[in-house]
């Protein structure tokens, strides 16, 4: 006990007393998501600049305190869970905006800065950040780069990976390694960031970012679809890719099981009559986005590829629109333990993996929830599984995961390993991989400070 207090001490003294919260304020906040029991920590650091970060760092590795880096807190692979000696490090006082830069098409950021927030300072300078994701409000920019996050536009604009040009990370022992480049090309050595951006925190730690900005691409153009069949959904998906002229932005499927499971929550109006088998919001932006949109609808009417179709004429239904797909509140809400996985696997093999996936619950747990959606474009799905019982969690991991092995797929496609993906990292990654992950994490945090036990088991 005294020498938490001595650390304790120690860390007001580098960010000021009120910067370090403990005991109540700590078991108010919750490490996962959906939110479970209270946050168990030894205390929360909020440093206000990357010197502050480094001193921190420097003292808890030498002191033998394991850090854990918080952004949103909205992953899904317990990436920022904490134990009960660790101390989490917040970055809601590192939220600024340094400088925008038009010609050169490129923002500085620091790492807590929401991700909604950079993309209304893009668009108020006549620009676009392309990352985006439901969880736009919360999920700070330090927390998209640790976990390379993809969302709505990875379609057209890539992970956040292709969006960082240059980063400011500081490594465990308090080095900080400063490449704000601001260049598009720049093709000197090793590219260094790259090691750092979905890393999760285990290598180093993200304090500031230089972003990639791209031209506003014009207006929007929203409709929600309805197809008879798979094949239709990835007809469709490559007719308006050809049609889109590079435009299609968001291809967005989601399974009748997520409307009846969104629906209910009272919040949205059903964006079609009748029933369909699979659900499509696409999205074109460009100059003449409602036109392309147009023809794409008309081509598909004429093809047989799609029953039904609402085309959004103002942004305040393309709002509703999007408020349906992106309402994960109202899916975990009306579910109850609910278990969510984020894959990928080809196009062409994704309804026969779901076609086990159904027959292997049905034979375990018969009657238990399936919930598809995902962007499919870039072979994501979001699988949502409800067998009633929490304790069932890791026999549905080993079910989801081990169908996956033989088809070469994903056990993330966009929210990371975390601690929850760690024993599965080998479906997707081979031993020689995984060891040289291994040696990287000794090589650049020896003493395991930096977020133990994630990504990597014993790392």
């Amino acid at each position: 006990m005294t020498r938490e207090r001595d650390v304790l001490r120690d860390f007001a003294a580098i960010v000021g007393e009120n910067h370090v919260l403990v005991g109540a304020d700590v078991a108010a906040r919750h490490d996962t998501y959906p939110p479970g029991p209270a946050m168990a920590a030894l205390g929360i650091v909020r440093p206000a600049s990357t010197a502050e970060v480094a001193a921190i760092l420097r003292y808890c590795d030498a002191h033998g305190v394991a850090v854990i880096p918080q952004g949103g807190r909205t992953g899904l692979v317990s990436g920022g869970k904490t134990r009960a000696g660790d101390v989490a490090l917040s970055f809601e006082r590192m939220t600024a905006i340094e400088a925008i830069d038009i010609p050169g098409s490129t923002m500085i950021v620091q790492a807590g800065v929401p991700l909604q927030r950079v993309q209304e300072a893009a668009l108020e300078a006549g620009m676009t950040y392309p990352v985006d994701l439901g969880a736009r409000g919360s999920a700070t920019i330090g927390g998209t780069i640790a976990t390379n996050a993809g969302g709505n536009s990875v379609l057209r604009y890539g992970m956040t990976r292709d969006q960082i040009l240059g980063l400011e990370v500081v490594l465990a022992d308090g080095t900080v390694l400063s490449n704000m480049n601001r260049m598009m090309k720049n093709n000197a050595g090793y590219d260094l960031k790259q090691m750092f951006i979905g890393s999760e925190g285990t290598l180093g730690v993200v304090t500031r970012a230089v972003l990639r900005l791209r031209p506003e691409p014009g207006v929007r153009a929203t409709a929600w679809l309805g197809a008879g069949d798979f094949d239709a959904v990835l007809a469709l998906l490559a007719l308006a890719g050809r049609e889109s002229s590079g435009a299609l932005t968001s291809f967005e499927v989601m399974w009748p099981s997520f409307l009846d499971a969104v629906l209910p929550s009272g919040r949205h109006q059903p964006p079609l009559n009748g029933e369909h088998a699979f659900h499509i919001l696409i999205e074109i932006v460009s100059r003449h986005a409602q036109d392309q949109l147009q023809l794409i609808l008309e081509a598909a009417w004429e093809q047989g590829l799609i029953t039904d179709a609402t085309l959004a004429t103002s942004d305040a239904q393309a709002h509703a629109l999007w408020a349906i797909r992106d309402d994960i509140e109202a899916l975990v809400g009306g579910l109850r333990p609910l278990f969510l996985y984020d894959i990928s696997l080809p196009q062409v093999a994704m309804v026969g993996y779901l076609g086990q996936l159904r027959a292997a619950l049905d034979a375990r747990w018969p009657g238990a929830a399936l919930v598809v959606f995902g962007h499919v474009a870039d072979g994501n799905l979001h699988v949502c599984i409800h067998t009633g019982d929490e304790s069932d969690h890791h026999a549905v991991d080993d079910m989801v995961y081990g169908l996956l092995r033989p088809l070469a797929g994903s056990v993330s496609a966009e929210h990371g390993i975390g601690l929850d993906k760690r024993d599965y990292l080998d479906v997707t990654r081979t031993a020689e991989e995984i060891a040289l992950m291994g040696r990287l994490k000794h090589l650049l945090d020896p003493n395991g400070t930096l977020n133990p036990g994630k990504v990597l088991r014993g790392a």
